[in-house]
């Protein structure tokens, strides 16, 4: 008797094992249902824009440099500072060249003998003319020898202070005073006193005293890719944002596009530069890095959706929008602006729509 039982429980066991199997593999065959969730248009300003990234600098940026080879003695001006035109920036000692020392040295020698020796001379013929012994065109030959023997004198001297000194003692504009060609700001002296510099020349541009800007003429100087040059134009709207000034926007006008590109890291790019209207409440240094925004296109306030809800088949461009509880139908749409993420729509939708969003969410 109890074996019979065991023998029909493990028949039953089995029976009830091989029902759950099947009805186990019969629920995980049947698909899930599939919720769709929806979004609605809404009113917004669309705005194409181009972004390029650059740096604000001043209009004109002047670099001040010397006049002479020498050791700079003495720097009258710090960064941040303003100067007038005309301002002394440095004092530099000269270092003369001894062979052009010796040389002028010598020169002066030379021309003091020949002072002497015309001075003599016509001191005696004046002495004549005035007893009438010779005649006025003869006496004048002494008094023009006479004369250039002291201009000679001091060329020589003078030349002798510019090789020792740098300046003449009759000049008023020593070459080794650096003195500021323009007004504006400081904003840079790369030099320390002590520091050897150079003169400007043939070969050589010379040893940089100061940079000096006008800090009330600013730009912003960046490139724009040449996929997108051809949309921009001089005079457009520019929106600046400055990284080391946050929630600020400062508007500017475009006004340089550069007729040659350069290539950028593998990228064709232009150069272009635009006019900052400057807040006189917000300092501004050169230097500081921006980005930006140039409207190509813009709408306001207009019927819109997002642009992932869009669905595209051959030419047509639709939406599906819900008429029953997850039952959706197509809607032909005609877009207008597109910023990337949302797009202007001109027909097909209304205000109040709801659209399937494309993402699938299965029910868990």
């Amino acid at each position: 008797m109890i074996k019979k039982i065991l023998t029909y429980s493990l028949v039953v066991g089995m029976i009830c094992l091989f029902v759950w199997t099947f009805w186990f593999l019969y629920q995980n065959s049947q698909k899930k249902p599939i919720v769709f969730t929806t979004d609605i248009p809404f009113y917004s300003d669309i705005v194409q824009k181009s972004v390029s990234a650059g740096s604000i600098v001043p209009r004109k940026e002047v670099a001040i440099k010397s006049q002479v080879s020498g050791i700079v003695e003495k720097l009258h001006v710090v960064a941040g500072q303003y100067v007038e035109k005309g301002a002394l920036i440095a004092h530099i000692r000269i270092v003369p060249n001894m062979a052009n020392l010796n040389s002028a040295e010598s020169n002066v020698a030379k021309a003091k003998l020949q002072l002497t020796q015309t001075e003599t001379e016509y001191k005696r013929y004046r002495k004549l003319f005035d007893d009438e012994l010779i005649p006025e065109a003869e006496f004048n030959k002494y008094v023009l020898d006479y004369n250039q023997a002291k201009e000679t004198l001091r060329s020589a001297e003078n030349n002798f202070d510019i090789v020792k000194d740098g300046a003449t003692k009759q000049a008023g504009n020593a070459t080794n005073l650096v003195r500021a060609t323009v007004s504006g700001m400081v904003l840079d002296v790369p030099v320390e006193e002590g520091a050897f510099v150079i003169e400007g020349n043939t070969f050589n541009e010379g040893t940089t005293i100061a940079f000096i800007a006008n800090m009330n003429d600013m730009i912003f100087l960046g490139k724009v890719d040449e996929s997108e040059v051809g949309k921009i134009h001089v005079g457009m709207d520019v929106d600046l944002h400055i990284a080391a000034i946050d929630n600020k926007v400062f508007p500017a006008k475009l006004e340089f596009i550069s007729p040659k590109g350069i290539t950028e890291d593998g990228a064709i790019k232009f150069e272009i530069k635009a006019a900052i209207k400057l807040d006189k409440n917000v300092y501004i240094r050169s230097g500081y890095s921006a980005n930006a925004d140039l409207v190509l296109q813009r709408r306001d306030s207009v019927l819109s959706i997002k642009e992932a809800l869009i669905q595209f088949s051959g030419d047509s461009t639709f939406v599906e929008i819900e008429t029953k509880p997850q039952e959706f139908k197509k809607s032909l749409i005609k877009t207008g602006l597109s910023d990337g993420v949302k797009v202007e729509v001109i027909s097909g939708v209304k205000l109040g729509d709801k659209i399937k969003v494309i993402v699938e969410k299965p029910v868990k």
